[in-house]
């Protein structure tokens, strides 16, 4: 199992991601460790979160995400909860 997931960052930005384990990538990201782009941007906050069934889909689905504006990822968001 993979999880696609969208973080915002302390300044209100979005970040996309995919990970096996979710809970240490949020671990990561909040203690500075995560990716390049957030580095500078923690704590961070989940806002999505999507099961999919392996790495492929994972990133496939990472990469349709990334390609929304930020206000379209904003509706996904507010329709996930």
């Amino acid at each position: 199992m993979y999880y696609v997931y969208i973080i915002e960052c302390k300044d209100g930005t979005l970040y996309t991601g995919s990970t096996p384990n979710i809970e240490k990538r949020l671990k990561e990201h909040n203690a500075g460790k995560g990716c390049k782009y957030t580095r500078g941007r923690y704590p961070v906050v989940l806002k999505y979160l999507e099961e999919v069934e392996n790495r492929s889909k994972a990133q496939q689905r990472e990469y349709c995400i990334k390609q929304l504006s930020k206000k379209e990822k904003l509706v996904l968001v507010a329709f996930s909860t």
